[in-house]
């Protein structure tokens, strides 16, 4: 279960590797968008990416997500090259060990908050009871046991945020990979967010990529990815979290 999951707590340096990606590269027409992009994430390790709007970041994260197909290079997720999966497999796995959270929540409207959540695990065959009961577990977790029947127009906009990181986070994902997950939020909402995810890293040793456009923000990561022209061009340690 999730609460009783071992507190993690993140070393200076990151002993292995969560996530790996080698020598990958995207073009569209002529204009290429990713330029041989290589990095790694440690476990338990929240590492942003920053840049202009045009430098290749989302097209980056989807990329590392198997949302998009390089043209090139190599995504090992907890030791699986991810992009030299079948499409089933790569799916099935996708649902299991990648969760989303994108600046827009994507809720559906016409279901509970709890519903919302059990998604993932319903497309991976789980039956409604447990799904529920994970569901709902994942929902305290994140600070809603409350809002379990409320459907998306009830909540605000930070709780719909949240049910998106639950849902994102319910099946235990390898890495949660954020786009812009505040990017639709006020300052204080937004500032929520991001300690929750630094809350949800120490306590269930979660790993999340996320991009983002906010300096301030992206400070309160273990690290930050600068890219500019689809190449990484700087990198930057933080040490106060």
């Amino acid at each position: 279960m999730f609460t009783s999951a071992i507190r993690y707590c993140v070393e200076a340096h990151y002993p292995s590797n969560m996530l790996t990606v080698s020598h990958i590269s995207k073009k569209y027409a002529t204009f290429t968008v990713v330029n041989d992009v290589s990095l790694t994430v440690g476990k338990g390790e929240i590492l942003s990416i920053v840049g202009p709007s045009g430098a290749g970041k989302s097209t980056l994260l989807h990329l590392m997500g198997a949302l998009d197909k390089p043209d090139s290079g190599s995504v090992l997720i907890d030791g699986t090259d991810i992009l030299k999966l079948p499409s089933k497999k790569q799916a099935r796995f996708r649902n299991s060990q990648l969760g989303f959270v994108f600046q827009f929540h994507h809720l559906l409207p016409e279901f509970s908050a709890v519903e919302n959540v059990c998604m993932p695990l319903w497309i991976k065959g789980m039956g409604k009871k447990e799904a529920t009961a994970q569901a709902a577990e994942m929902l305290a977790i994140v600070g809603l046991s409350g809002r379990l029947d409320n459907k998306p127009s009830e909540l605000s906009g930070g709780e719909q945020q949240r049910v998106a990181i639950a849902r994102a986070l319910v099946t235990r994902p390898a890495v949660v990979m954020a786009d812009e997950p505040t990017g639709n939020l006020d300052s204080a909402n937004a500032q929520a967010i991001h300690e929750l995810f630094l809350k949800l890293r120490h306590d269930l040793g979660q790993t999340f990529v996320m991009i983002t456009h906010n300096d301030a923000l992206a400070q309160m990561t273990d690290r930050t990815l600068t890219m500019r022209d689809g190449r990484i061009v700087e990198e930057q340690r933080h040490t106060n979290n």
